[in-house]
C-alpha cells in the first residue's frame, strides 16, 4: 500500500516551536509518519478542514486528529512504549511555565515592536526568570552532560529546548552574557543532538498529489 494509506500524517512547519517537539517526540519514539511541510501564510484547505484553528502541528491517524503539540507527544510515547514516568514528564511544572507564563514573554521579547506597552528588555528580564530555574533545575554530577530534572535526556528537555532555543537566538550575545553556564552547554549539546538535528532537515513545501514524504 502507498505510505499515505497506512501513515499518520503530520502537519509541520520546520521552525514552529510546538512543530518541533512534536517531530523530535515521533522521532525519539521511532515512530513514522507522512510529513506535510506547510507555509503558515498560505495553509492548504486539507490542514483546515483537520482542524479549523489552523495551527501547527497536526497529527491525523486513522482514529483522531490531534491539533496540540504535547499531545502529540503523549501519543508518540504511548505508541513508542515509553514508561509511565515519561508520559508524567509532560505535566511537570517546567513544561507548564514554558508554555505559559515564558512563551508569554518570549514572544514580546521577539515581536516587542508588537507589544509597545514595555520595552524589550523589559521583557527580556521576565524570560530570563524562567532560564534562571532551568539553570538550577539541570542535573550535573560532572561526569556527564546535564540535563532538566534527570541524568538523562528526557521528554522534559525535549518540550521546553524548542522554545530556549527560540529566545536565544533573538540576540544569542545577550544570552551568551547570562550567567547560566550550565543552561548554555545544555543548549549547545541539544542543538548537536541527532534527534534535534535529524527532524531539521528542508523539506520542500507539501503539494497535494506528490508523493508523500516519509519522515
Amino acid at each position: 500500500m502507498r505510505a499515505q494509506e497506512t501513515l499518520p500524517i503530520l502537519y509541520s512547519f520546520r521552525r514552529c516551536p510546538y512543530a518541533m517537539r512534536a517531530r523530535m517526540a515521533i522521532k525519539r519514539a521511532g515512530l513514522q509518519c507522512e510529513l506535510r511541510e506547510v507555509m503558515l501564510k498560505q495553509k492548504p484547505d486539507a490542514l483546515l478542514q483537520a482542524s479549523p484553528k489552523g495551527t501547527v502541528p497536526v497529527l491525523i491517524t486513522s482514529d483522531c486528529v490531534i491539533d496540540e503539540s504535547l499531545e502529540i507527544m503523549r501519543f508518540a510515547l504511548v505508541h513508542g512504549k515509553a514508561d509511565d514516568w515519561q508520559l508524567q514528564e509532560l505535566s511537570h511544572p517546567l513544561v507548564q511555565y514554558n508554555d505559559g507564563e515564558f512563551k508569554h514573554y518570549l514572544d514580546r521579547y521577539k515581536y516587542f515592536d508588537r507589544y509597545p506597552e514595555c520595552s524589550q528588555s523589559e521583557y527580556f528580564a521576565e524570560a530570563v526568570k524562567f532560564l534562571a530555574l532551568l539553570d538550577s533545575a539541570l542535573i550535573d554530577d560532572e561526569r556527564a552532560q546535564p540535563f532538566l530534572v534527570s541524568p538523562q535526556l528526557s521528554t522534559i528537555d525535549l518540550a521546553v529546548f524548542p522554545f530556549v532555543r527560540q529566545f536565544a537566538f533573538v540576540d544569542k550575545a545577550a544570552f551568551d552574557a547570562l550567567p547560566y553556564v550550565r543552561l548554555q552547554l545544555w543548549l549547545e549539546c541539544l542543538l548537536s543532538a541527532e534527534v534535534f538535528l535529524s527532524v531539521m532537515q528542508k523539506y520542500p513545501q507539501w503539494v497535494e498529489h506528490r508523493e508523500p514524504i516519509v519522515f
